[in-house]
């Protein structure tokens, strides 16, 4: 997906993924607190989840902190990129929830990346395989977080 943003074309990870037989709530507490967040993103999450609080999560491979810029419960949250990789300053990351059926459909959006890059090739694929693992959390109680999740390259 592509958007302008200050008259230059920005490009957008966006996923869809349903999480089958969950409340609102209980997908919104995996993707808007501390606890919920190192149980399918990485253990090592910390910092502060409210609305202008920033969340710091690291990997083996570096990491990233984000100000939390809305925080709707049981319908949507926001951050922004403020410290991480050189292409990540500055995006957003985007989560709405919405309930449909049997399903809490997360839809996510990690918006803004400047310019398609083998890097942001990679970033959409982790974003999927971490989107599974938070399925998996909400649905089965264990998700995969980070150093347990899977590897799809040698960036990790």
């Amino acid at each position: 997906m592509t958007r302008e943003k200050r008259g230059i074309e920005m490009v957008d990870i966006i996923h869809r993924v349903g999480v089958k037989g969950a409340a609102l709530d209980d997908v919104y507490q995996a993707v808007a607190t501390v606890d919920g967040l190192a149980g399918w993103w990485t253990v090592d999450t910390t910092g502060s989840a409210d609305v202008g609080g920033v969340l710091e999560f690291r990997f083996p491979e570096g990491g990233f902190d984000m100000v939390v810029l809305e925080s709707e419960p049981g319908r949507s949250v926001l951050w922004e990129v403020v410290d991480g990789p050189p292409e990540w300053i500055g995006t957003t990351v985007r989560w709405e929830l919405k309930q449909e059926g049997d399903y809490v459909i997360v839809l996510f959006a990690h918006e803004g990346w400047r310019e398609r890059v083998e890097f942001m090739s990679h970033c959409s694929t982790k974003w999927a395989t971490f989107l599974m693992s938070l399925k998996q959390l909400v649905e089965t109680g264990a998700g995969a977080p980070a150093p347990h999740d899977v590897r799809i390259s040698d960036w990790h």
